[in-house]
């Protein structure tokens, strides 16, 4: 589950934790460095440059870590990269990495700071769109008004034998029992119609493009939750439930049930531990 796209200070320190405490993006980056080289090499075959795309980025731990497998399947062939992200700050956060990143300050990178509707306007507004041979959205489904319309636009950036590549939360994972359960209580604020790959590969399907799919275990101990005098649970719930505070955001009752959901429908039980189904999905959209 990816952070609410805020500039909020405690919303930040929340991500972060989750992503240290989750192991979500290494989970992330092991799945990328056994599936993407051999797509990279299908993708660049005979071409003399190659245009990436990363729509929701983040921070650009992800989207730097793509462009250095890119650039090493294929060395000396120019590279561009173009970044969609609404956060003024995360895109600053992208841009220092950059800056410290030494192959990377040989890629020419184009700054869209906008959301992907936005982009999505000013690029058919234009009228000569750029396509790209690999473009990435990572964890920001959920923050589309149109899935379909988003789909089907960036789809039609790819240049010949290009990807699409989308990662969700898995259909009946961790995360999808958590949001579709309650539903009217957690999809109020940033994201208001959760969405995992249960949604997103029937739009594909009724869109009647071909794509493979490529799933990403990772689970994490969500033990400390259970303890409400324990920071560390009570800022994962937070982040969990996309609420600044979770015991003062929903009633005694509302709290309960999630609470028992997490820890008999979202998770397993090891060595003591409660550990929750965090499982991703990779999907790759072919041109």
């Amino acid at each position: 589950m990816a952070a609410e796209k805020t500039e909020h200070g405690s919303c930040a320190h929340n991500f972060q934790l989750y992503l240290e405490h989750s192991g979500e993006h290494q989970a992330m980056l092991q799945c990328m460095n056994s599936v993407l080289p051999a797509q990279f090499k299908r993708i660049g075959e005979g071409k003399s440059s190659l245009d990436f795309l990363g729509v929701g980025s983040g921070g650009g731990e992800m989207d730097a870590h793509m462009l250095t497998l890119l650039q090493s399947t294929f060395p000396g062939v120019p590279v561009t990269s173009d970044i969609v992200e609404g956060s003024v700050k995360l895109t600053d956060n992208f841009k220092a990495l950059v800056a410290k990143t030494p192959n990377l300050k040989a890629v020419p990178f184009d700054w869209h700071i906008m959301p992907s509707e936005d982009y999505m306007k000013q690029a058919k507004a234009k009228g000569d769109m750029k396509k790209f041979d690999f473009i990435n959205m990572i964890q920001m489904m959920y923050y589309v008004e149109d899935m379909t319309a988003t789909i089907q636009f960036y789809h039609g950036l790819l240049k010949k034998n290009g990807r699409l590549m989308i990662i969700v939360e898995a259909g009946k994972g961790g995360w999808d029992t958590l949001w579709k359960t309650f539903k009217n209580d957690l999809c109020n604020h940033t994201i208001t119609e959760y969405r995992s790959s249960g949604e997103v590969k029937p739009c594909l399907d009724k869109l009647g493009l071909k794509y493979d799919e490529h799933r990403i275990h990772n689970e994490f101990d969500i033990s400390e939750c259970f303890d409400p005098k324990s920071k560390l649970g009570c800022d994962l719930l937070n982040f969990m439930t996309g609420e600044d505070d979770f015991y003062t955001g929903f009633t005694p009752e509302t709290q309960k049930a999630i609470l028992d959901l997490l820890k008999d429908k979202c998770s397993t039980q090891k060595d003591g531990k409660t550990m929750f189904n965090g499982t991703l999905d990779c999907i790759l959209v072919h041109a």
